[in-house]
């Protein structure tokens, strides 16, 4: 059984990140998305609402499951069963970033392997952040996440009724 995680704070899970773990979900027998507690980050979403989104915005994957973590990813993926870490790539400052994870999982866990999925160009730059602060101008993010995460969304930021729903 090939297990991989895909890894992240998803704070909130958008179409982006969907991407990858469908697409990882083709490449893997099972894909476990590994939702960090990241509370250095101060989540706008607790990790029980963060990982109940990526549930629901997965439902249709039938051999994906989310779990929640908090620690060391590779001490996560001994947990699970993991041999393999899928991330998205979108610019190069990911890269960077990602280089430097990678190299440190690397040197915690040899076995462990670490495959990029690039983000094709319509998510280059969609990120949790650009969708939260569009989000907090009451912006319409339907084009940017699954319509459950919309939801939260509006609801957290006090959208009025005409704004609701995508426009």
């Amino acid at each position: 059984m090939r297990r991989a995680i895909t890894p992240g704070t998803f704070d909130p899970i958008t179409s982006g990140h969907l991407d990858v773990i469908s697409r990882a979900a083709l490449l893997m027998d099972e894909v476990v998305v590994a939702v960090a507690a990241s509370v250095g980050k101060h989540p706008l979403f607790t990790l029980e609402e963060r990982a109940e989104l990526a549930r629901k915005s997965t439902e249709h994957l039938p051999n994906v499951t989310v779990r929640t973590f908090e620690g060391l990813l590779v001490d996560f993926a001994h947990e699970v069963g993991a041999t393999a870490v899928i991330k998205g790539l979108r610019a190069i400052t990911d890269f960077e970033y990602e280089f430097q994870m990678t190299a440190l999982n690397y040197q915690l866990d040899k076995e462990l392997e670490t495959l990029f999925i690039m983000s094709p160009p319509r998510y280059m730059y969609l990120s949790s952040s650009i969708v939260r602060e569009m989000g907090s101008m009451h912006g319409d993010i339907s084009q940017f996440v699954p319509d459950c995460v919309r939801e939260a969304l509006e609801e957290k930021f006090n959208y009025p009724p005409e704004l609701r729903g995508g426009r």
